[in-house]
């Protein structure tokens, strides 16, 4: 069977939804190794996982020629149909809240992955011409697709009521992470980190953009109410937020306890998580969280915000503050620190809870949905239903 995926995502960006759009064909192409899985993307960008997908047997990718070559978005919109046709596909993903324009004229079966609807819930963290092209993408793909993948109940509650999406065409399919960090870091490599980066020796992490929305300010302020040992490290895309946080930092006397590491390779953050003494996410709002599965398979403690869907990615073993209040902050990340048998047990619970976030089911989740997808009016591949399950591996 010939699966189809918008990789637009997956090629051009190195964090958020491009990581997760790579682990979604990394598990497909592992635990369904039989099919063949084509990536439609306007032009490749050096990534070294991009690299790694795009060196399996079963992996393929397509870009633009001619005269969409020079102008990728348009192909990506329209101009990508052709393309799609030529190839017999059975499903076409939109891994990243898009469909092409005028898809189901291609009489090819469609997902699209809604990842949030944060910008209906909080405009004001986003431009107005952004708003409305998001809207008009988001809710085009959500009418046009034959099954839509939202990635937390959060996401598949807000589809429902801003897009008016009878709930039997929803299905929920977890985010997770990469292996990686699941796998225990050496201390010597630790060390080493430690030193490329200049960690301090006791730090609460944080990773994510440094955005208004993900609210690292409030774990700035946390700072103040804790012993002065203890520092904050933060790794994530800089915006001007930023300029923000450490203007407040140098004021409230903070600054030197504060490390914001804006170019972190992205192969040496399981050893930065698994040197930190906790986790915090103190999010406004998000869609999943997957910084937070990221923690847990690390084994630290993590303490998130309420208000959104962190307690599904968190599970029953974190600990949530409210995203407006520093005092909680502060002493949940004292007492989790004074206190090591909570702070094992949370580490322990929390592995048991990132389970559900495996490679394994995220892979057969989400080929669920491709099969009911298909078993509705038959797929252009030929393949009898059944046979998607006899190309699991086992």
């Amino acid at each position: 069977m010939k699966i189809g995926f918008d990789a637009k995502r997956t090629v051009r960006n190195n964090t958020g939804l491009g990581n997760h759009n790579r682990q979604v064909i990394e598990v497909l192409s592992e635990y369904y190794p039989d099919n063949e899985y084509l990536l439609f993307a306007p032009r490749q960008k050096e990534n070294s996982r991009l690299r790694r997908i795009l060196e399996k047997a079963n992996v393929t990718f397509f870009s633009p020629g001619g005269f969409f070559k020079l102008f990728p978005s348009v192909w990506r919109s329209w101009g990508i149909l052709r393309d799609i046709g030529r190839q017999g596909l059975a499903v076409f993903h939109g891994l990243s809240n898009e469909l092409p324009v005028g898809i189901k004229k291609a009489g090819i079966k469609t997902v699209v992955t809604i990842h949030d609807l944060i910008f209906l819930r909080y405009p004001e963290y986003y431009r107005l011409v952004d708003r409305t092209v998001y809207r008009l993408k988001f809710h085009y793909a959500c009418k046009k697709a034959d099954r839509i993948i939202a990635v937390s109940e959060c996401t598949k509650r807000d589809i429902i009521s801003f897009f008016h999406i009878p709930e039997d065409r929803i299905s929920v399919v977890y985010q997770g992470c990469h292996s990686g960090f699941r796998a225990k870091v050496s201390e010597e490599k630790k060390s080493e980190i430690a030193d490329r980066y200049r960690l301090p020796r006791r730090f609460v992490l944080y990773v994510g953009s440094i955005e208004a929305r993900k609210n690292l300010l409030l774990a700035v302020k946390a700072l103040r109410q804790i012993p002065e040992e203890i520092h904050l490290v933060a790794v994530g895309k800089s915006t001007p937020y930023q300029s923000a946080v450490e203007k407040y930092a140098g004021t409230s006397g903070v600054k030197p306890r504060l490390h914001i590491l804006n170019q972190a390779q992205w192969d040496d953050l399981p050893a930065i998580y698994q040197s930190a003494a906790l986790f915090v996410y103190p999010s406004f709002f998000e869609g999943f969280g997957i910084p937070i599965v990221e923690a847990l398979n690390s084994g630290i403690p993590v303490i998130a915000a309420t208000g959104s869907c962190l307690e599904e990615a968190g599970g029953p073993a974190s600990v949530y503050v409210s995203p407006h209040d520093g005092n909680a902050l502060a002493g949940e990340i004292m007492r989790i620190l004074n206190n090591k048998g909570l702070a094992e047990k949370m580490i322990e619970a929390g592995k048991c809870h990132a389970e559900r976030f495996s490679e394994k089911s995220i892979a057969e989740n989400i080929m669920n949905v491709y099969e009911s997808c298909i078993s509705r009016g038959g797929g252009r591949s030929g393949f009898p239903i059944s046979d998607l399950s006899k190309r699991k591996i086992k």
